[in-house]
Order: C-alpha cells, then structure tokens, then sequence
C-alpha cells in the first residue's frame, strides 16, 4: 500500500523539492501552504499522488481540516514534514522588530507543535515518523539572532517528541541544514545547499527500516 507524507510549507523551496523527492520515491503527498496557485502548479506537476490544500498552519482548526481531508483522500497518514518557517528582517535583540518576532515564532515554534497535535493521533496508528526542519542555527550560538533561538526550540522539541514517539514505535527526525538557496534569501546561493539536497535527506530518513531511527541530519554546503 502506497504511503502518505503530509508536507507544511510545500509550495517552494525545500518543501516543493520534498515533495518532487518523495513521489518520485512512491509517496503520496499532502501538500499544505497558504500560496493555493502555487500548490495547483506543484501537484499538476506531480499528478495524482498529490492532493494540494490551503492552509495557514498558525490555524489550528485548518491543520484539524487538512489532515481530515489527508486521510479521507489516501486513507492514512504515515509520515509528515513540519518543514513551514520564516525569519525577520532586522537582526538582533535591541535592534529587532518584536512585531516580525511574533510572527516568526508563530510559525517558527507554535506551527510545528499544532502540526504535531493535529496529526500525531494518525501517525500513531501507522507506527509514523514525524520530521522537522531544524537548521544549523539551532546548533549553534549566533550573535543576537532570534531565528536561530526558535530553531534551538525545534531541536530541543524534535528530540523530546522522539523519546515520546518511541514509547508507540513511531520515529522523529530533525533535519538540519546550512545555508539553503531558497526564497529565504534575497540574492540566490547557488554554491550552497540546494533544495533537492534537504529533500533528498528526508527521504533519506523516511527510508530507513523499521530497525532504525534516524534523529537527526545534519547537512552543510560544500564549499
């Protein structure tokens, strides 16, 4: 039986290139985001293995409705990528702007624990895997960065929320890159990570057997 992968943030980026990366490995692809064009180009490209829906994920009665419309469509839900996040513009803690703050953690922090209550009941059925991303600013102290310190967040949160799967046969990953040349950035970095690279190691990690929990990657550029 084919499995289920509900991707958060898939209409660009690391998540559109997971979800390319996952149907081609035989998955069938949730895809949420709020760009609905965006998610119509991205699942006429990959065809009926995907099933577009939009969806603020800071919204938790329209994740509660996302996976409902997830299982209704492919009938269960074996793994899920909290991949949607963001970051500010002004950096550093004087400096910052507490407005883009709230933005950010909403997303950033909260989105990934409404993901997590909205689908782990259904991933518990499946023995399921939940991965995360994470970042290479979650490993490491940065000077005044706010985003670094909510992905320290989902480090901390991807690792207890293993321990917990654990205790049901279920697995989470953290994924957690250097730099990305995604929208994130203004100007392209064509010599860092590519989407496809992110993409390539959560399937990596959805791959393994059942004999193996991969908790954490770690991916940097090669340069």
């Amino acid at each position: 039986m084919t499995k289920t992968l509900l991707i958060t943030g898939a209409s660009s980026g690391i998540g559109a290139a997971t979800a390319k990366a996952a149907a081609k490995a035989g998955w069938n692809v949730a895809l949420l985001a709020r760009s609905a064009d965006r998610l119509e180009a991205l699942a006429s490209d990959i065809g009926d293995a995907a099933l577009p829906i939009e969806c603020d994920v800071t919204d938790r009665g329209a994740l509660t409705t996302a996976v409902s419309r997830t299982i209704a469509k492919f009938g269960a839900l074996d793994a899920v990528f909290a991949n949607a996040g963001k970051g500010v513009s002004k950096a550093g803690t004087e400096n910052g702007d507490p407005d883009e703050w709230h933005d950010m953690i909403h997303i950033n922090i909260l989105a990934v624990l409404y993901t997590a209550h909205a689908t782990l009941p259904e991933l518990r059925k499946t023995n399921g895997h939940f991965v995360v991303t994470g970042s290479k600013a979650g490993r490491d102290h940065l000077k005044g960065s706010i985003y670094g310190a909510t992905k320290w967040f989902v480090h901390g949160f991807a690792g207890n929320l293993a321990q917990e799967m654990r205790e049901w046969g279920g697995r989470c990953t953290v994924i957690s890159p250097g730099m990305v040349n995604t929208e994130f950035f203004d100007e392209p970095k064509p010599d860092k990570l590519q989407p496809e690279d992110v993409a390539d190691a959560v399937v990596f990690a959805l791959s393994q057997p059942d004999t193996s929990a991969v908790h954490e990657i770690h991916l940097m550029p090669n340069d």
